[in-house]
């Protein structure tokens, strides 16, 4: 009994600083976090079936969300985060870590590892509800870039080392900017490099693997990104409009290799209808050109659906991905239906990657369709299901994409078809 009464006063000691810091006046420490687990088949043109019950899009994660009331409406804020892959034992990724200061009157600062507002601000997963699902619209999916740069919509894409700033909306009117300071080895993703495969590490390879996130470099000069949004409510219609740039400036290796300075403009829109026959209708696109590919010729391994793109027998596939140093355009569509507890979801595109870029690969497309539904059993549980088909023209196997004696990822390497149903709980 003794023994049982020191224990817990030891663990009530060891405690107690913890406790304490968590109710010091004015700071709020919130835990939070999503797990999702759903059984996915994937029938890939020359490939047999393959299925499991996973969570590859890294929909899984828990964290911190730190709050410090300041003086003059000045708050402090920080958010630490992880990812992992329920069913399969994983547990490593990280998400966003920042820290930051906002205030009512003009916005909100970040300083860390970000999301960019090409993700989460201005289309992009704000307009596809299948967001981190095997359904998701980018990469797999082919119809919204998901670069490993972490500059697009790509799941588990961020930037590292960044300042992100979103502002207060002033009569419908909002803006965010992402600034990513590049001079420094420490922030190049060709530090690691092996002589072996000619000079270029593999974190450069198309399947994003190694320090993703880092889009500036030696030599790099500074990344950025900027969007703005409009939204307005006319004639009781919900209408949102948005529009982006983003630059991921070619470091030394990269110039050396061909590679110039990616460019990417993103516009779109949606709009919820008003009251009446259409109601509970939702519509939304976007538009994406992108010109000299670096991180647009990548996926995130989360938005390729698969733990390891450099695997030689794996069906995943980055769909969206243009070819090296070459353009090209991406376009999504969709609509969503209320009924209910239910959302029924329609939504498809096309990605088109012109010819040329450093390797001189040939013209490729891809064009996706999706239609599935997601029910609400409550405010933080759901289910959901669908079935998303990608038909691929001339698809381009490992060598097309290959250089400097190293033989690249398949981006696509067929028509895919995918089914799904799982389950998520948010806390």
């Amino acid at each position: 009994m003794k023994k049982k009464l020191i224990a817990l006063a030891v663990a009530g000691a060891l405690a107690a600083p913890v406790v304490a810091s968590a109710q010091t006046p004015g700071t709020n420490v919130t835990i939070f976090g999503r797990v999702q687990a759903e059984y996915s088949l994937n029938d890939s043109s020359g490939r047999r079936s393959e299925g499991a019950l996973e969570d590859n899009a890294r929909s899984s994660r828990w964290g911190l969300q730190i709050t410090e009331q300041l003086s003059n409406g000045l708050k402090a804020n920080a958010r630490l985060e992880f990812g992992l892959n329920a069913g399969a034992g994983s547990a490593t990724t990280p998400r966003e870590q920042w820290v930051g200061l906002s205030h009512n009157n003009w916005g909100d600062a970040k300083f860390g590892r970000v999301q960019s507002p090409f993700k989460d601000f201005a289309g992009g997963m704000t307009i596809d509800p299948f967001a981190y699902t095997t359904l998701q619209a980018n990469g797999a999916g082919g119809t919204m870039s998901g670069g490993a740069n972490g500059l697009g919509s790509g799941a588990n894409g961020f930037v590292n080392s960044a300042i992100r700033f979103d502002s207060a909306t002033v009569e419908g009117f909002s803006f965010a900017a992402l600034l990513m300071p590049g001079d420094a080895n420490s922030l190049d993703p060709q530090r690691a490099l092996n002589p072996g495969l000619g000079g270029i590490s593999s974190s450069f390879l198309p399947g994003g693997l190694g320090h993703q996130g880092q889009t500036g470099g030696k030599d790099g000069e500074f990344d950025g990104q900027a969007a703005a949004k409009y939204h307005a409510d006319w004639m009781g219609h919900s209408i949102d409009i948005f529009g982006g740039y983003s630059r991921d400036n070619a470091n030394t290796l990269q110039k050396s290799l061909g590679l110039r300075t990616e460019e990417v403009w993103r516009v779109g829109a949606s709009m919820g209808f008003a009251p009446g026959v259409l109601q509970n209708f939702k519509l939304m696109g976007q538009y994406e050109d992108i010109n000299n590919a670096i991180g647009s010729a990548t996926c995130t391994t989360a938005s390729a659906l698969v733990a390891n793109p450099l695997d030689a027998v794996t069906t995943g596939q980055c769909n969206s991905a243009m070819n090296f140093g070459a353009d090209g355009s991406i376009w999504h569509a969709g609509g969503t239906y209320k009924w209910g507890n239910t959302v029924l979801v329609a939504q498809g595109g096309m990605t088109k990657a012109h010819a040329g870029g450093i390797t001189g690969a040939a013209a490729r497309s891809a064009d996706s369709f999706t239609v599935g539904a997601i029910h609400n059993l409550s405010k933080r549980t759901s289910l959901f299901g669908g079935y998303q088909h990608v038909y691929v023209e001339n698809p381009n196997g490992a060598a097309a994409n290959s250089f400097n004696n190293v033989v690249a990822p398949s981006y696509a390497t067929g028509n895919r078809s995918t089914y799904t149903i799982g389950v998520r709980h948010n806390f």
